[in-house]
């Protein structure tokens, strides 16, 4: 009848334009934000395996094809999408236009919200996510961060610790390199610093923005009423926009590029991939990595296998290509810039939800993480809960 996209990160939106390959003729349920966001990663997608000689799953014209079939929403609007469901999308707090949704069944004699991932915590970017709904019997919840020990710092620390780092990389006349997803943690990350600089705080010095962060972060420029009441502020009335701030520089060229890593002064740099696997990151990684005053500064969740997770575990002699580099470059990680929920936010969410589900389903964590926040959540609420398995099946009624 329909697909729903929660929000447009690849591991939840990369495949919708493959079964418009396979014959899908129908809509696409999703924010207006999303919508533009997840066109840009999926095209961006398409680039980066012709870059890698790879096979894509499907082509541009089918990106063309759910664009034509997408319909956009706004938070708080209900829609039908079938003959006896109906959907509204609420906030999430996890990335510009991400969404918890609400399906009403019937004659609203069962409800079941999808959290996606969501972020329970004013963010520099985004409101906390939503926690009122008009009826609840089942939730299915997200659990990245859900084990005991999964505690993030607050975003206050978060920036003091950002501060600390990247000002002792330059009082050492060191590089600054910071691996970001383009949505999102990019944007947190900018915004701490510009308010860093301008505060003196930390001195000004060029910022750079290489990969896709630039054509993010204009789309988060299109859609200030998804922002924070803060921000809106700055940007309705008193016409400042922290993501214009004079010092971030576009990278736009490889001329650019090659440039920026044999210049000698202090910079910073945000660079997609996130987690070290690909992207323009990559080559700033391998012109440094043998630098002891650089230092790599981690913001968000390295995945295992990734070449992040591997530096963050110790690892110093890598294996790029057929090359080895021995990493000299500082690597640290800044925790609290996460856009998902800590395992305190992910308890304190089902604490305030109204009404509170009769049944809550774990899922989108490692399966000891989803276990252990079930096993939590049923010990503290009593709510019948489960950590689902790849490809079960459950019944509510």
């Amino acid at each position: 009848d329909g697909v729903v996209v929660t929000h447009a990160h690849l591991d939840h939106s990369g495949l919708v334009p493959m079964l418009f390959k396979y014959g899908y003729d129908g809509p696409v349920y999703a924010t207006y934000p999303t919508r533009d966001v997840m066109v840009l990663l999926q095209m961006d997608y398409l680039r980066v395996c012709a870059d890698e000689a790879k096979k894509a799953p499907y082509g541009s014209e089918h990106i063309r094809k759910e664009i034509q079939n997408t319909i956009p929403l706004n938070y708080g609007d209900t829609i039908d999408i079938a003959p006896d469901i109906r959907l509204t999308m609420h906030r999430a707090g996890h990335i510009l236009g991400s969404s918890i949704c609400h399906f009403h069944i019937g004659d609203g004699l069962f409800n079941i919200a999808f959290s996606g991932d969501i972020k329970y915590e004013k963010t520099w970017l985004f409101s906390a996510a939503a926690t009122h709904f008009p009826r609840l019997e089942a939730l299915v919840l997200e659990s990245t961060y859900g084990g005991k020990e999964d505690i993030q710092p607050s975003r206050k620390k978060a920036g003091e610790q950002l501060r600390d780092i990247i000002k002792r990389t330059i009082e050492n006349n060191g590089k600054v390199l910071i691996p970001v997803f383009a949505i999102g943690r990019s944007q947190e990350v900018m915004i701490v610093i510009e308010q860093l600089i301008r505060d003196k705080e930390l001195p000004e010095v060029p910022v750079y923005l290489d990969g896709m962060i630039w054509e993010a972060t204009s789309i988060h420029t299109v859609y200030p009423e998804y922002l924070n009441a803060d921000l809106r502020r700055k940007i309705f009335q008193e016409g400042e926009n922290p993501l214009m701030a004079e010092f971030f520089e576009r990278v736009d060229s490889v001329d650019k590029r090659r440039e920026i890593i044999d210049e000698s002064k202090e910079c910073i740099v945000l660079a997609t991939s996130g987690m070290l696997n690909g992207g323009p990151v990559m080559e700033y990684f391998k012109a440094w990595a043998d630098d002891s005053r650089t230092t790599l500064i981690f913001v968000g969740y390295q995945a295992e296998g990734t070449l992040g997770r591997k530096l963050q575990r110790g690892n110093r002699e890598i294996i790029i290509g057929d090359k080895e580099i021995k990493v000299e470059m500082n690597i640290e990680t800044c925790e609290g810039f996460s856009g998902h929920s800590d395992r305190n936010q992910l308890m304190n969410f089902i604490k305030n939800i109204s009404p509170k589900p009769k049944r809550i389903i774990l899922n989108h964590g490692e399966e000891v993480k989803c276990m252990d926040l079930a096993a939590s959540l049923y010990k503290k609420f009593g709510i019948k809960t489960l950590a689902i398995k790849n490809l079960e099946t459950v019944r509510f009624r």
